[in-house]
């Protein structure tokens, strides 16, 4: 257990709360991580750097889709504090050739063209590539693609090294990760009751960077935080000489591909899988696998003969569409960090943003549109 006071108490050792813990060590303050390690968003992340606009999401969450869209411009800041974040922690593999999701049909072209054309008008530098040009940078696909739009601030990284990164440069800051779930949070005369399995702790501000476990935390404190689990599953494969530079999605069906500098290619994009939290650890389902594997072999043929190394779960969250950063109503030293959509691309941000709310700092970016108060 840290000492019983701190400046600041991030509760989440994702992503989220290990940016935000980053930042706050700039300015020395004396901070305890506290992480539960309990089906962890970040720990699951098969490391998409998400830019434009899912077809996925779009067809899952019509009536969020707005927020997503209108949220656009944070998906492009969030790319260079990546870029800040992986030369901060030495290197994580970060690449950022662009993404292309891929077309196999005239029907999903005008679909793609359509997209790109609202995409850019948020500022996405986005082509659209027809057949031959798609194969001068992507000779790899399958016969049946018929082309693509090329989202070039998009890119992939190492979410395990990304991790391991952060938390290593974290202890050596001096600041205490305590494997310790968080159970309840309780405003005092000078600031926070923080109350975990390892004690309890009194903070000037604490910060909410625990994704879905955000809600009950919330709820202790009076405040409707609506936002809930997601289990996608994850698959990667042995290494292969296959060259694949790019993140890949599609138009239409649910697939994401990249590979690492390993050679390993990580497929997903948003399989189901299954999750009983009275079981407590969500479980792979092997039609998700199945089609997912296949869905990839075919967008890719190359790839077909590599055998899976390892198929995992674990939860993305969702609320509506946009990230939650700010201060809690009737609670201000208790601040929300929720990256939107795509929570791994905007986790660094979001942490970023809630440091310089729990600091005084100013802001990069308007707070306004992602405030907690918006549910109240």
């Amino acid at each position: 257990m840290p000492d019983e006071r701190v400046d600041i108490a991030v509760v989440g050792g994702g992503i989220t709360g290990l940016a935000a813990a980053l930042h706050l060590t700039e300015a020395h303050a004396r901070i305890a991580v506290f992480d539960a390690g309990l089906n962890a968003g970040s720990n699951a992340n098969a490391g998409s750097l998400h830019v434009q606009l899912q077809s996925r999401f779009l067809r899952l969450y019509p009536d969020e889709a707005p927020n997503v869209e209108a949220s656009l411009p944070l998906y492009l800041a969030a790319t260079r504090t990546w870029i800040e974040l992986d030369r901060w922690l030495g290197g994580v593999e970060l690449a950022q050739k662009g993404g292309l999701m891929l077309a196999e049909s005239d029907a999903q072209m005008a679909f793609l063209e359509k997209k790109a054309e609202r995409e850019s008008r948020k500022g996405l530098d986005v082509d659209i590539l027809n057949r031959a040009e798609l194969e001068e940078i992507a000779p790899w696909l399958g016969d049946h693609v018929v082309g693509a739009e090329l989202c070039r601030d998009e890119g992939k990284l190492n979410p395990l090294l990304a991790n391991e990164a952060a938390r290593k440069l974290l202890k050596s800051s001096g600041v205490a990760i305590v494997p310790s779930q968080v159970h309840a949070l309780e405003p005092v005369p000078d600031g926070i009751r923080v109350s975990t399995d390892a004690g309890d702790c009194i903070a000037e501000h604490a910060i909410l960077a625990t994704s879905w476990g955000t809600r009950a935390l919330a709820a202790g404190l009076g405040v409707r935080i609506p936002v809930s689990w997601e289990p996608l599953h994850m698959n990667i494969t042995e290494p292969g000489d296959y060259i694949m530079e790019h993140l890949v999605q599609h138009a239409e069906q649910p697939i994401t591909l990249k590979q690492f500098q390993s050679g390993q290619i990580v497929i997903g994009g948003g399989w189901a899988a299954k999750f009983d939290p009275a079981v407590g650890t969500p479980e792979v389902l092997k039609a998700s696998l199945l089609g997912n594997v296949a869905l990839a072999a075919h967008l890719a043929p190359g790839i077909a003969h590599l055998r899976l190394m390892r198929t995992w779960a674990g939860l993305n969250t969702t609320a509506d569409g946009k990230s939650i950063i700010g201060p809690l109503p009737g609670t201000p030293r208790v601040i929300a960090a929720v990256p939107g959509d795509a929570g791994y691309t905007l986790g660094p941000i979001v942490g970023q943003a809630a440091a310089n709310l729990a600091l005084g700092n100013e802001q990069q970016f308007d707070l306004m549109p992602y405030t907690p108060a918006r549910f109240s």
